[in-house]
């Protein structure tokens, strides 16, 4: 097995590279996972692995072993070397390179004919985005497109505030167009949330074949998602400001929607 313990080793380069860039990420097809959970929830999503690190006073070759195929290339790491890679200090001395996934429209797979989906579109702040994920994943929705990104879904910073829900999620990319087309293709309604010309979220219904768009806080949805929806939808606001987190607002629309198809309204 192997064994670096140096932080100038070139391989450990490659891979500071791999967790700063978007860039490099993208042109190798690899991305980094820290800690066993998240790990854990890419195991059940199914995603190949390329390379375990592990710092062995924090987790044992044998643990690592429970986690994956004895095939599996290791690597043990110093502690110098854990320190360098690891993104945060309670990753419990793993960290696994990964084969990055396709997220083309077309592997978007829909179990039932009344989906309830989410869009989320131009989202800028990692962390605005892992919380949308997290929040699709309590919401067990059947996909999250996301639309003209502003961030790599493998930045390490929306897997970290995701909780691993990158990767529990079945997550499409794609341009607003393209997204808007393929909702309109399969039928899905959209309910795009906005001030302008909007009924409140509440007295409308999802039970059918549901898309719930969400934008970013400064600008919102861009017109053509506007112009596209079935029905423009808002949150009425009782205090002193006009507006709440993305996320948020996602939660709210998103659980209405859940809690009517309990009651089959």
């Amino acid at each position: 097995m192997k064994e670096i313990t140096s932080i100038q080793n070139s391989y450990i380069k490659e891979l500071l590279k791999l967790q700063e860039k978007s860039r490099e990420r993208k042109k190798k097809g690899l991305f980094i996972i820290e800690g066993k959970r998240e790990i854990s929830l890419a195991i059940v999503a199914n995603y190949e692995f390329d390379t375990i690190l592990y710092f062995e006073e924090l987790i044992s070759e044998q643990e690592i072993l429970h986690l994956f195929n004895a095939n599996v290339n290791r690597i043990l790491i110093s502690k110098e070397v854990y320190q360098k890679l690891a993104y945060r200090d309670s990753t419990e001395g793993i960290i696994a390179v990964t084969k990055a996934k396709d997220f083309s429209l077309e592997n978007i797979k829909f179990e039932t004919k009344t989906p309830l989906v989410l869009v989320a579109e131009g989202i800028e702040k990692p962390g605005n985005m892992g919380a949308l994920l997290r929040t699709a994943d309590a919401a067990n929705v059947a996909a999250v497109f996301i639309a003209n990104p502003k961030s790599d879904l493998y930045n390490a910073n929306i897997i970290r505030s995701s909780v691993g829900c990158v990767f529990t999620n079945q997550i499409a990319i794609g341009t607003s167009e393209e997204i808007a087309a393929f909702l309109k293709e399969k039928k899905i309604k959209m309910y795009a949330t906005t001030l302008q010309n909007s009924n409140e979220y509440h007295k409308e219904n999802y039970t059918a074949a549901t898309a719930i768009l969400v934008g970013t806080e400064a600008t919102g949805l861009t017109t053509g998602f506007r112009e596209e929806a079935t029905q423009n939808i808002n949150i009425p606001m009782q205090g002193q400001i006009d507006s709440m987190n993305v996320s948020v607002a996602a939660a709210i629309v998103l659980f209405e929607a859940k809690r009517q198809r309990a009651f089959k309204i």
